[in-house]
């Protein structure tokens, strides 16, 4: 659908409407400094991409990405964010697992996996951009989505959490809620839209959410707007992780009662668990620079670095456990005890459905 719509936006014309990137793999740890500042191993498994100064606590009184890393995994040179999402598993029919490997998207050929990220101003190219939007301050962070959703009315929450089968790695729609029940030959693309209606006062919240808002009326592709309690118009954040399945999609090692094999880290088999974290870290005024510039895609005041130069920024790992990589692993990493022992603060995401 994205492909789509950036081929009939360039056909409109000029358009103030996004900007676009790949990022490869930083690393690939249970780590998560949002909901488990300092716990390590956190919950459950992660897939990391952006600055290399990622570790188990990122509190923003001590953390600063932008001036902390020394390279980062991202196309932009300026921006030394952090963005992370759990990986999915492949669940064989012994009860088995190997972690699904992501692979880059169209345009971004020879990156280490990782995943593509947007910053949209406006989606609609013939749409006046009313008002510009404010990008993110220093400390800012969010999250979307609930690991613990499993049933289609709780994910409803997040309307804009999506799938897409790719038939072919242009295929763009149609985006469902929950995981795909056949295979998918081009692979599984997992989309992730936050939150656009920012309080303007609250870098962070309790629940890493509620600083946070959905336009009051309207989306935010067609400038709905942004209610009182939220007046700040900020980028659209999207993500999109595309998940190499061509060693899965053989209808034969699929569960024999024609259910779906595929898991998150933490045991959902529905998909309506989706979510994604965020924690800013673009250098200075770099960011706002390029929300301001009348651009699409390609912006002149962003500064790029090559995909070797993506490719070569990493960091280690700090929990040494089997990830499944290589070799079939008889339990997901931190989930040993229970199909779903997520650990996190239960109260925290109930508190969203």
């Amino acid at each position: 659908m994205i492909l789509g719509l950036l081929t009939a936006l360039a056909l409109v014309g000029p358009s103030h409407a996004l900007i676009r990137f790949g990022c490869s793999q930083l690393v690939v740890d249970r780590l998560d400094p949002l909901v488990e500042p300092g716990i390590a191993p956190s919950a459950h498994l992660h897939q990391i991409i952006g600055g290399n100064s990622f570790v188990p606590d990122m509190r923003p009184e001590t953390m600063d990405p932008a001036k902390l890393s020394t390279c980062t995994t991202c196309q932009p040179a300026d921006d030394f964010s952090n963005y992370w999402t759990a990986p999915i598993y492949f669940k064989a029919r012994n009860g088995t697992y190997k972690r699904v490997p992501q692979k880059p998207n169209s345009g971004f050929e020879g990156s280490n996996g990782g995943m593509t990220v947007y910053y949209m101003q406006a989606q609609l190219a013939d749409v006046a951009q009313k008002p510009k939007v404010k990008a993110f301050p220093p400390g800012f962070r969010m999250i979307i989505g609930s690991p613990i959703a499993d049933t289609r009315p709780q994910a409803d929450k997040y309307p804009q959490l999506t799938y897409t089968c790719l038939q072919t790695m242009g295929t763009r729609f149609p985006e469902t809620k929950n995981f795909p029940k056949k295979p998918c030959p081009a692979g599984i693309m997992v989309n992730l839209r936050f939150k656009t209606c920012w309080d303007g006062v609250n870098l962070d919240s309790p629940d890493h959410m509620s600083h946070l808002s959905y336009p009051e009326s309207g989306t935010f592709e067609n400038q709905g707007p942004c209610p009182a309690s939220h007046p700040v118009r900020v980028p659209q954040v999207m993500f999109e992780v595309i998940y190499e399945t061509k060693d899965f999609n053989d209808p034969a090692i699929w569960p024999e009662d024609g259910s779906q094999p595929f898991v998150y880290s933490f045991g959902d088999g529905t998909g309506y668990a989706n979510h994604g974290d965020y924690l800013f870290g673009w250098k200075d005024d770099s960011l706002q620079k390029i929300m301001d510039e009348e651009c699409f895609v390609n912006c002149t005041s962003m500064k790029t670095q090559s995909i070797e130069q993506m490719n070569a920024c990493s960091t280690t790992r700090k929990v040494n456990e089997d990830i499944g990589d290589d070799e079939w692993i008889t339990a997901l990493p931190g989930q040993a005890h229970t199909e779903h022992a997520i650990r996190e603060p239960k109260g925290l995401w109930a508190s969203l459905l």
